[in-house]
Parts: C-alpha cells; sequence; structure tokens
C-alpha cells in the first residue's frame, strides 16, 4: 500500500520553483559538535572507564602497590533505523506540476518535488535524531536511549535538588545554578564543560538577562540591551550554555563533551536518501524513498555529569 498522499496545492502565477517546507529543528548537537562523535561502529563499541583510590602515597624504602586501579565499561550500541515511504506518480498527474512529468506514459516524479522530498526526509531524519539524542525512549518506535533516558536511571549521575515544578524567567537563573551546583568540583571548569538546555531554557534565560528576571539583573538588563538581546554565546558563571533542541523542555544536563558520546555506523549514511522509480522493476507507478542508518548514544562516566528534572 502506497503511503497515503494529499495534494491541495492550486496553481497561481508563475511557479517560483521552490516548495516551503514547515521549520524543522535541526541537528544542533551533532552539527555544533556538542558530543563526541564515534562513526565506524558496525555492531558495538566498548567505553572503558578507568578510577583509582589516591594514588599520592607516603614515601618508602621499598616499592608497594598500596593504590588501587579499577576498569568497568560501557557499552555504546547503535540501532538501525529506517525511512520507506511510497508514491505513486499518477497522484501528481492532475497537479500543476503534471507537465514536468513528462508527456509519455512512463513518466516521472516531478524533478523539484523530488528534490524537496530528499530534503525534507533528511531534515525530518536529523529533527528526530536530536530529540531521540537527548529525551529518546528505547521501547517508542524509531527511537533509542537518550541521554536524560540513561541519566535518569543512574544512580552514579549527580541529581541537582529542586522544588520547582515550571520554568520562568524569574526563577530561571537560580536553577540553573542548582544544576551547576551539583557539577562535581573535578569537573568543574573542565575546559570542554558544557550546560546544555532545551530551547525553553535558553530563551527564558535571554529574558532574564533582559532584565526581566531576579538576581540584581536590572531593569535595562546586559549591557542596557532590555530585551533586545543578541548574544552570540551564553555563558553561566563561566561555563558554556550549549542549546540542544532535542531535549525535554523539563531537564537539563552539564557534563564535558568528552564524556558524551554518539555512535553509528557511516555518517554518511543519514545524509543519503534514495528516490528508486519502481516503473523498471516491477512495471508499477510507484517512487520509493529510502533510507536507512544506525544511531545510540551512551557516556562513559556517571558521576562527572549533573541532571536537573524539573519536580
Amino acid at each position: 500500500m502506497a503511503t497515503t498522499t494529499s495534494i491541495t496545492t492550486t496553481y497561481a502565477g508563475e511557479f517560483a520553483g521552490k516548495y516551503i517546507s514547515a521549520s524543522l529543528l535541526s541537528g544542533e548537537t551533532l552539527n555544533k559538535g556538542g558530543v563526541t562523535v564515534k562513526p565506524n561502529i558496525k555492531f558495538k563499541e566498548v567505553i572503558k572507564k578507568v578510577s583509582t583510590d589516591a594514588l599520592l602515597k607516603d614515601a618508602s624504602c621499598d616499592f608497594d602497590p598500596t593504590s588501587t586501579l579499577t576498569l568497568t565499561e560501557r557499552i555504546l550500541q547503535p540501532e538501525e533505523f529506517q525511512v520507506n515511504l511510497q508514491l505513486c506518480k499518477k497522484d501528481f498527474r492532475s497537479d500543476w506540476e503534471a507537465v514536468q512529468m513528462g508527456y509519455s506514459a512512463y513518466d516521472n516524479l516531478p524533478p523539484s518535488f523530488a528534490d524537496f522530498l530528499i530534503g525534507h526526509v533528511a531534515s525530518k531524519v536529523a529533527q528526530k535524531t536530536e530529540q531521540n539524542i537527548w529525551g529518546g525512549v528505547n521501547a517508542n518506535a524509531g527511537e533509542f536511549d537518550g541521554f536524560t533516558t540513561l541519566m535518569s536511571a543512574d544512580s552514579d549521575v549527580n541529581d541537582a535538588v529542586t522544588t520547582e515544578t515550571s520554568f520562568s524567567a524569574s526563577n530561571i537563573t537560580t536553577e540553573i545554578g542548582k544544576l551547576v551546583d551539583a557539577i562535581p568540583n573535578a569537573v568543574l571548569y573542565q575546559e570542554d564543560l558544557c550546560i546544555y538546555v532545551p530551547n525553553n531554557v535558553y530563551q527564558l534565560y535571554l529574558r532574564a538577562l533582559g532584565g526581566f528576571g531576579a538576581n540584581g539583573l536590572g531593569a535595562n538588563g546586559y549591557e542596557g540591551r532590555g530585551n533586545n538581546q543578541a548574544i552570540p554565546s551564553l555563558m553561566f558563571d563561566g561555563i558554556e550554555i550549549f542549546r540542544a533542541p532535542g531535549m525535554p523542555s523539563d531537564h537539563m544536563v552539564a557534563g564535558q563533551k568528552s564524556n558524551l558520546f554518539f555512535g553509528t555506523g557511516l555518517l554518511n549514511d543519514w545524509q543519503e536518501v534514495k528516490v528508486l522509480d519502481m516503473g523498471d522493476l516491477d512495471g508499477s507507478q510507484n517512487v520509493r524513498v529510502i533510507l536507512r542508518g544506525t544511531a545510540g548514544v551512551q557516556y562513559g562516566i556517571g558521576s562527572d555529569l549533573a541532571l536537573y528534572t524539573l519536580a
């Protein structure tokens, strides 16, 4: 059965040659290097963790191997996902782009629509992958366990203490501060330490900087700009704030980029959308759109991470 197709467009004036897609979340976390990407994983990869007790001991004349070293591991195992669409070329013959299909009975999918479809599928996959990275739940179709899911189930992760049930411009600086307070001292101010926040938290923090928050920000806000904030990169207590659009709106995470991993087989798999005309294969008028790839996330040391969850 073909994927349900509804064509409701009408021709009015010269066709501009472009389709307009709805606004999509981009894959910010991967595109901007928010985590460590591990490609070329065919099945799974072992992430080794090393922990020791106090290494520095009182001196003696003899060699005294009294320190302890413990090796543990986490498994990064990407899961396989796919996109399968099937369109019937007959659905496009009555559309205002029919002439682009050619005049033969053995016609083609309109080229401009095919180009749009490829970009649209790739963008939608990027959006879903971004959401999976942070809030995915393996039990749901098309998802793998994301960072907040994994961290919530791990007692090693440092949980921020809060009683708030919602974020606002007036409490956002206090709540981000609670997350920072939960970051272990050994990790605090490491070069690649980030505070990962969803879109709503990022926007509320900007509003607070505009003078609409508490904690002495002032009526005119940062640099007297009011709510006309255009700050290229946000910081909090000297720590970079990384906007992660896919993160659930009730979470924040603090950790090092080098401790957060995204695994996949080939990165190019996620950029390759295939459009197959089935006419020469089975005599049908169907066109198939195919994408396949593998993806999964894991972190190395849970005790080096901090997780904030609204009460």
